[in-house]
């Protein structure tokens, strides 16, 4: 059939939708980094005009247009088994044919522009060719998981941050590296074991004297002191072009999400390496390694990838970790020594969640208490003896919580169904329902003894609900006070003072009032980061997803940014944590410690 006797093909609103979607795509993520979840919004939206475009409004033979949307669907299947292993698998494989629509439908409008006035039988032809191509060229690219919520996508060839690492020299200890690496004891349900016996590792030369720690760790585990991200008695400059942060020094890292735990001059993290996961112990003062315990333990994910999640907690000479996989160890916070270690998902009887395991150890008393994907464990601190098993709830990414209501210390954990508190004795006290969520941060305590937990639902979230919780002659209630969506929290923590609630709602920091839960200001864009609070400065201490360091005003009247630094490089997800003026972040690709000048100083 001739060309020219075709009836004219209606090319403008696809071509136009296209060149749209390339400015939002590469163009506006280059101008404004903080607007990269909308222009992908919009190009998904583009994306969806250009098959309604093709379908309905282009005037092509219909054999053409349903042969196009056919064809789209047929070489993604096909070029499926062939793209990395990190866009196939995990919550980046249901993504994949989503992602595709950013690349698929462009090119249907450049086939249909650039080859009008071609016969139909080479018309076809690259029909075919090009949306096989523009499939195929997901095999090119491999995913580094989320970033600023869209994919972070290089080159399948480049190398890793932990390849990287891994191809270094390995750091030698200035103490004793663990050699113990037994595998875990049996079960709850058979005779517990006894503690795992401790071995000095070989290393052919005199072992150095322990390392000295702290009787009272600055930073004993995950958020600090109350778990509230809430650092007392320390008053920092916040005039950072004269007094900027002081880096004491930098050092690449494995990858994870754990934060960090400091006694004295002593840091503990988890980090990945290969095929092993690994606690380490590094100096405050210089970075240097001092010990490290490994574990034959992998966990990776294509959404946050590789490496334990959980921040080690430290108490009484002893650090007591969670990995990604649900190994529970206590080792000696001097020397790394393994003095027991258990598998909490074979004690509770729970698969590895999507995310992995991703709480962090909480130690009251002579308990060691770890959330097994919205199950509670508790283990005695100085065996490793399984205690109690808490009531099963619907899997969550939170941490258990000590908190004390009606003078009544209990353990609340946010979970899939709402929220749960237990006693010390592992006895239920009270549930509240809040469902079709899954939480991941911790709940807060208000002054005046309410509970405030939260909810999310992918990165909307449900938001901030505060809850009245009383004990009366019938048991334990808890009464919903507000539900305020002004705050909503994803997987960055929250923190109060003085009557509100400052966090992050998504990308952007948010203050809400503890009285209605109303929004009071909302700005600032600092991506998926972290905070912790300054009371007596009114000052909060960010973190950006970005690896800036940013101060803001923690008051109620306007948002105020008082100052920002670029820290490390890389995606930052972790919790920073500060023992005095010294301040650690970490990311899954390096950590660092500055020195913040004091205030008056």
């Amino acid at each position: 059939m001739d060309p020219t006797s075709r009836k004219p093909l209606r090319l403008w609103p696809g071509v136009a939708a296209a060149a749209l979607m390339i400015v939002l795509r590469v163009v506006v993520p280059i101008v404004a980094p903080d607007m990269g979840l909308y222009a992908a919004i919009g190009g998904l939206i583009c994306s969806l005009t250009i098959l309604l475009w093709w379908l309905f409004f282009s005037r092509a033979a219909w054999i053409d247009r349903i042969a196009g949307i056919l064809l789209m669907v047929v070489a993604v299947a096909a070029m499926f088994p062939v793209v990395d292993v990190s866009i196939r698998t995990g919550m980046m494989g249901r993504m994949f044919p989503v992602y595709s629509l950013f690349v698929l439908p462009p090119a249907l409008a450049a086939w249909a522009l650039f080859t009008r006035r071609l016969a139909n039988g080479p018309r076809r032809l690259l029909l075919v060719v090009v949306m096989f191509l523009a499939a195929g060229s997901f095999a090119l690219v491999r995913t580094e998981g989320i970033r600023g919520g869209q994919a972070d996508l290089t080159w399948r060839w480049t190398k890793t941050p932990e390849e990287r690492l891994l191809a270094q020299p390995a750091p030698t200890p200035l103490v004793t590296e663990s050699a113990a690496k037994e595998p875990a004891p049996p079960p709850a349900t058979e005779k517990p074991a006894e503690p795992t016996p401790v071995k000095a590792a070989d290393s052919g030369a005199a072992t150095p004297a322990p390392a000295v720690i702290a009787k009272d760790p600055e930073w004993p585990g995950f958020r600090g002191r109350g778990r509230d991200a809430i650092v007392r008695n320390v008053r920092i400059a916040t005039d950072w072009s004269a007094a900027p942060p002081k880096q004491m020094w930098r050092r690449q890292i494995g990858p994870g999400w754990s934060s960090f735990a400091i006694s004295g001059d002593l840091l503990y993290t988890q980090e990945q390496r290969g095929e092993e996961e690994i606690v380490t112990c590094y100096k405050v003062s210089t970075g240097d390694l001092v010990w490290r315990h490994a574990d034959k333990a992998r966990f990776w994910e294509s959404n946050a990838g590789p490496g334990p999640r959980g921040t080690p907690a430290l108490s009484n000479g002893r650090v007591y970790t969670f990995g990604a996989t649900g190994l529970v160890n206590a080792l000696d916070a001097a020397t790394g020594a393994v003095v027991w270690s258990r598998n909490a998902a074979t004690d509770a009887n729970k698969q590895l969640p999507m995310w992995g395991f991703t709480s962090s150890p909480l130690v009251v008393d002579d308990l060691v208490v770890v959330a097994v994907s919205g199950k509670l464990a508790a283990y005695d601190i100085a065996t490793g003896k399984p205690r109690w098993l808490g009531p099963a709830r619907p899997g969550s990414y939170s941490s258990p919580h000590l908190v004390t209501i009606d003078g009544v210390r209990q353990i609340v954990l946010l979970n899939g169904a709402g929220a749960t508190s237990v006693g010390l004795d592992g006895a239920p006290l009270w549930d509240h329902a809040w469902e079709g969520a899954t939480p991941i941060v911790q709940p807060a305590m208000t002054p005046d003894g309410d509970l405030l937990i939260n909810a999310i639902v992918s990165t909307g979230g449900l938001g901030i609900r505060r809850l009245h919780v009383t004990r009366g002659a019938d048991g334990w209630t808890a009464k919903e006070l507000w539900t305020s969506t002004g705050l909503k929290p994803y997987f960055n923590d929250f923190v109060i003072h003085n009557g509100h609630a400052y966090g992050f709602d998504g990308s952007i920091l948010s203050c809400i009032d503890l009285g209605n839960g109303q929004r009071k200001w909302k700005g600032g864009r600092y991506g998926e980061g972290q905070l912790v609070l300054l009371p007596e400065q009114d000052l909060l201490l960010v973190s950006s997803e970005e690896g800036e360091l940013a101060l803001v005003k923690a008051m109620p009247d306007q948002f105020t940014e008082v100052a920002r630094f670029k820290a490390i490089e890389g995606k930052t997800w972790n919790h920073p944590a500060l023992a005095g003026t010294v301040l650690l972040v970490r990311n899954g690709e390096e950590m660092a410690a500055f020195r913040l000048a004091s205030a008056g100083r």
